[in-house]
């Protein structure tokens, strides 16, 4: 038995291709998560990154070279406007974003995008993308890229198949270091918005959708420019008393002489079982996978899938196949725009409690709880 469960959380993990791989994908930006993961995670896959823009011209062509892109243009209006692409892959800041989409919403001949995360950065920008996706008749997909993590999709197999039974508390514990991209200086909000929001996207795609956010947080002492959330701890309540809750902290080292002990671990606990792992990303450009080990009512030991997959860029293969296999079958992709409405939703009701000091309802962001 703890083989074949261990077998199924090792195939979970295993992202479904689409038939058809050689749609033509348009791709804008060409910065660290589209050269070193999207790229790499297609040209893997198979998939067919047809064109390329960037505003820095050297990062450009140093994509489109490294990864065979023979469609190069200077501005991302013109890459839009060609109508040989057919999906758009848009790695920009998420306040420019909606400036792309808006252009795209004249457009006739895509058939498919994916946004990057967070696909905006207030509910009325991300419901605006969704209605623009709804007018052309295209699904719009959000790059949520936790969600392929290898340890995540077994962990969302198991708790689907009830090996953890009803589950009680899940911990997400970050104690990473990131190097905060220049266009994050200009925003308000930082840590939520940029990393802390893999972790409310996570835990609505491992449980549902919660009935109440709890959060606080400080400042980063490391982090020189103005900010308000440097180091965050949030909390979702479930209407069942399930609570899942993230530490997120980008302080984790006081710098030299000091020791380094960066990781992200979790853990969830259920009725019937247990399961905890640690996420490989912290050590990128190292290769290591996430891991993850369970034990259930319903097999003796410990189960311990392995792969030789990790997220940073395997995950990306998944990302952008849930998308093509929605163009291909006419379907919703996974991570639908409309669905990460409620992943902003999620994300505000953070700022909301931080702000306010109180517990915030999630039907009270969405404008459906008086």
């Amino acid at each position: 038995m703890s083989q074949n469960i261990q077998k199924k959380l090792e195939d979970a993990a295993i992202p479904v291709l689409p038939q058809k791989k050689d749609y033509a994908i348009g791709c804008i930006g060409a910065g660290f998560i589209m050269n070193d993961c999207h790229l790499v995670a297609y040209r893997n896959a198979g998939f067919n990154p047809a064109a390329i823009t960037s505003l820095s011209a050297e990062e450009r062509d140093a994509a489109a070279k490294r990864h065979t892109i023979k469609k190069v243009y200077d501005t991302w209006q013109k890459l839009v406007d060609d109508t040989d692409i057919e999906i758009l892959d848009i790695a920009v800041p998420p306040d420019v974003q909606l400036e792309v989409l808006r252009y795209v919403a004249e457009k006739k001949h895509l058939k498919g995008i994916l946004a990057q995360k967070p696909a905006a950065m207030s509910l009325g920008e991300i419901r605006e993308i969704a209605a623009i996706g709804k007018t052309l008749g295209i699904p719009i997909a959000v790059n949520s890229n936790m969600r392929y993590d290898q340890s995540m999709r077994a962990l969302k197999y198991a708790l689907d198949q009830g090996l953890l039974g009803k589950p009680i508390l899940a911990t997400i514990e970050m104690r990473a270091i990131p190097h905060w991209q220049d266009f994050l200086k200009k925003y308000p909000r930082l840590e939520i918005y940029s990393m802390g929001i893999h972790h409310v996207d996570i835990f609505r795609y491992l449980f549902g959708d919660p009935e109440k956010i709890t959060a606080l947080c400080r400042t980063d002492p490391r982090t020189q420019f103005s900010h308000r959330d440097g180091i965050v701890q949030f909390s979702y309540q479930y209407k069942d008393g399930f609570i899942a809750t993230s530490l997120d902290d980008v302080w984790a080292w006081p710098n030299e002489p000091c020791e380094k002990d960066i990781y992200i671990k979790w853990r969830v606990e259920g009725t019937e079982g247990m399961a905890d792992g640690f996420i490989g990303w912290p050590v990128y450009p190292q290769r290591q996978p996430s891991t993850l080990r369970l034990t259930t009512k319903q097999a003796d030991g410990w189960i311990m899938p392995r792969w030789d997959t990790v997220w940073f860029p395997d995950a990306f293969v998944g990302t952008m196949a849930s998308l093509l296999r929605a163009v291909e079958n006419g379907t919703k992709p996974e991570i639908d725009i409309e669905d990460n409405i409620k992943t902003i939703a999620c994300v505000e009701a953070c700022y909301a409690s931080i702000q306010e000091e109180r517990t915030v309802r999630l039907d009270e962001v969405l404008g459906l709880h008086p």
